[in-house]
């Protein structure tokens, strides 16, 4: 049953649509979704180790899901078969199994299906699929426009990989545009395109993060406006404003009144009521009613919060949305929309309001502007909460004095539109004032946009077991600093993080745990180190276990694949000698992802614990001063102190926060370590004083070997990154990490 959806004939090039001309062959000619298909993530370590699992590639329109599964095909030694679940069904689905059954039992290759549309097939013909996709016959990659939590059987869901693909970004869609234009193969590469100022960007913003969409408006702009094409040879084809405007219309509102879009922006519009918000309650009242929501559903739930979030605070709620729903039933579309209004506006301000016209604002901006993402913090969360993050950082209102916080509703975009304004006419006058003090509020409270998991793997219980179980283990102290490093930190699933000097291991547990899709470098300086965690690491499934590289920071993030970025730099004790590290701290600055950020927790040596404070023989004592002296203050690599580090930090990262640590624990003085402490700093810093090494050696285990002392640790909290914390406009940095965490939010999202 393998349909032509992955030929790439010659002779079908000239007949195919543009979009499908340029669909990309291979991972490199992928545009977008860099947080699953990018250097690093899971999925491109899959794809490119041919060690796919059973996935599900969930995203609007227009967001490469089908092309992700042409790259599969183009890259994979599995055997690649395809079903569209519009034109197929159970049978041709058993003819797909028998085929893959008899691959694997008589050649043993493995076989992957991919089912387009697969929200389309209904309950039955989803179970026909399961039992094989769990005994591994066949290895399923589904596509759907639904939410698969709600659209897809929970059985198969459960054991399947899932990825959020996200609308393509204006600079993502003008390389798509620039990649069919430069094209001469399959694009318009052969001929002179020119477009006159804005067009393109018209296009583009238009599109709307649609791929599909960008390249049939620019097809019918390219191949519409010469009188015959392809044209003669030099013949400038110029796209002007208004051939733009025609090839691309006013596309859809984009909604869907039973799947993920309907829950998603209807639990907005109650939180905006019950936030005390009209003007994102406005807006999201005109995206329901734009998209053709049944008012009843909305009367409905407003009927609800009129009792659930006013309730006697204001007992003539329930009265007002009530007559308000009487009176659309008598009226209808459209003068009915002055009474959702009325009745919105009543809950969300309390007092009754006549300022209905403010709904025409709110639909002028629906119908003429790109639509605003969800905030991610207003999503409903009752399905995907756990796994993609939806809802998480919404606050509760009634927790809070006067059963009002301030935060963001209205898309960052159009964060700031006003809609409602109150007149100073009636009851409408009392209640000017405490609407524009919450709105003055609200602005405050802008935040930059919660950060959504956009992948989620089924969990392995046996890893995750191991992996809690290995994250618990270490001293108290070096817990508490891998706790620290960690706190505030919203880690998406797929992120990458790199880990360095990871010794044996207790950040890299910590991150994988984490980031099951991203992928872990762990960093490390020796051999021992690094068989140590590849001894444990092996308990993980494969593409789960962390990246081990033995040798110095430097040059281990110089060695590794270009391209590859982290949205977590994380180490300790990674600057022992800062006055030599410039090449190492530039080198992480580059590695850093846009908005990533990098945390380390550096012993200030000059300013901890020295081994002439623990021995009480005069002479002796004498002589480790000495030798100390010239390790902490003669060598302007380890001299530097606290005050250091803000500065040599700052050349290479635009935020800088510091905070210091002082930690005191009982230690026992070890004789192994005592002599390597010895002969490599004591000893060198000795040399040409006369000192007899051999008897100054035993002379220190002779007192300190064995002893139990109190040891002061002198540490820094560094964190720096590129990019403005959320808010920091303002906000006068005094080199307290907790207090600009205290200030702007986590490190990485709010």
């Amino acid at each position: 049953m393998d349909e032509d959806l992955f030929e790439s004939s010659i002779d079908r090039l000239s007949n195919e649509p543009l979009a499908s001309r340029m669909r990309p062959r291979t991972i490199d000619e992928y545009i977008g979704q860099e947080h699953i298909i990018g250097k690093g993530r899971l999925l491109r370590r899959a794809i490119q180790a041919d060690l796919l699992s059973s996935a599900i590639f969930y995203g609007p329109p227009g967001t490469g899901k089908t092309t992700l599964a042409r790259v599969i095909a183009n890259t994979t030694k599995s055997h690649f078969s395809t079903l569209n679940a519009v034109l197929s069904g159970v049978k041709e689905l058993r003819y797909e199994i028998d085929a893959a059954r008899d691959r694997l039992k008589l050649y043993g290759r493995k076989t992957i299906l991919f089912v387009d549309e697969v929200h389309r097939w209904n309950k039955s013909q989803q179970d026909a699929l399961l039992p094989w996709v769990e005994n591994g016959t066949v290895i399923l990659i589904g596509a759907t426009t639904e939410n698969p939590y709600f659209e897809v059987n929970a059985a198969l869901v459960s054991r399947s990989r899932i990825f959020q693909l996200t609308p393509l970004s204006d600079d993502e869609m003008r390389r798509v545009a620039e990649q069919a234009l430069c094209d001469k193969e399959r694009g318009y590469g052969r001929y002179d395109v020119r477009f006159d100022e804005g067009a393109l960007e018209h296009l583009v913003s238009v599109a709307a993060g649609d791929a599909r969409s960008l390249l049939n408006a620019l097809q019918l702009a390219v191949e519409t406006t010469p009188d015959n094409f392809p044209p003669p040879d030099g013949q400038v084809i110029r796209i002007t404003m208004e051939v733009a405007e025609e090839s691309i219309q006013r596309r859809a509102v984009l909604y869907d009144k039973e799947g993920d879009y309907h829950f998603d922006v209807i639990s907005a519009f109650i939180k905006s009521l019950r936030g005390s918000d009209p003007d994102a309650a406005l807006y999201w009242l005109a995206r329901m009613v734009a998209a053709g929501e049944d008012p009843r559903f909305i009367f409905r739930r407003m009927l609800i919060l009129a009792c659930e979030d006013v309730g006697l605070a204001d007992p003539s709620a329930i009265g007002v949305v009530e007559a308000c729903a009487e009176a659309f039933d008598r009226i209808g579309l459209p003068e009915g929309r002055f009474h959702l209004t009325q009745a919105a506006l009543y809950l969300a301000t309390c007092p009754k309001s006549n300022s209905s016209l403010a709904f025409f604002d709110a639909l002028s901006d629906v119908e003429k502007e790109r639509d605003g993402e969800v905030p991610n913090h207003l999503k409903d969360p009752s399905r995907d909460g756990k796994d993609l993050g939806h809802g998480k950082g919404y606050l509760y209102p009634h927790s809070y004095r006067d059963h009002f916080v301030a935060q963001q509703y209205l898309p960052a975009a159009l964060q700031g539109k006003m809609y409602y304004r109150p007149s100073d006419q009636g009851y409408e006058a009392r209640i000017k004032e405490t609407v524009e003090r919450r709105r003055e509020a609200q602005l405050e409270a802008a935040t930059s946009p919660f950060i959504e998991n956009l992948s989620f793997s089924p969990s392995d219980k046996a890893a995750d077991k191991w992996l809690k179980r290995a994250v618990s283990n270490g001293s108290r102290l070096l817990l508490e600093i891998r706790d620290r490093l960690f706190q505030d930190l919203l880690i998406r699933r797929s992120d990458n993080i790199l880990v360095l000097n990871a010794s044996h291991g207790l950040l890299v547990w910590e991150a994988a745990r984490r980031n099951p899709e991203g992928l872990v470098t762990a960093q490390v300086r020796t051999e021992e180190d690094k068989a140590y965690i590849d001894h444990y690491s092996g308990t993980l499934d494969e593409l789960r276990r962390p990246l081990v590289i033995c040798g110095p920071a430097g040059k281990v993030t110089s060695s590794l694949e270009d391209g590859l970025y982290f949205e977590l730099i994380i180490g300790r004790n990674v600057f022992t000698r800062l006055g030599g590290e410039e090449a190492l701290a530039a080198s992480l600055a580059a590695r850093l992802a846009p908005g990533g950020v990098l945390r380390l927790c550096e012993g200030i040596a000059s300013e901890g614990p020295r081994l002439s404070g623990f021995v009480t023989d005069p002479g002796l004592k004498k002589v480790l001063e000495e030798a100390e002296e010239q390790i902490f203050h003669g060598d302007e690599g380890r001299s530097w102190g606290f005050d250091d580090l803000k500065p040599f930090f700052s050349k290479h990262f635009k935020h800088v926060s510091i905070e210091p640590m002082h930690k005191s624990e009982e230690r026992v003085l070890d004789g192994n370590k005592l002599s390597r402490w010895l002969q490599q700093s004591y000893l060198p810093a000795l040399d040409g004083k006369g000192v007899d090494g051999a008897s100054l050696e035993k002379a220190v285990l002779a007192e300190l070997e064995d002893r139990t002392v109190s040891w002061t640790h002198s540490l820094a909290l560094i964190e720096a990154r590129q990019e403005a914390p959320a808010q920091e406009e303002g906000i006068e940095d005094d080199g307290s990490w907790a207090e600009v965490l205290r200030k702007t939010g986590s490190a990485m999202g709010r």
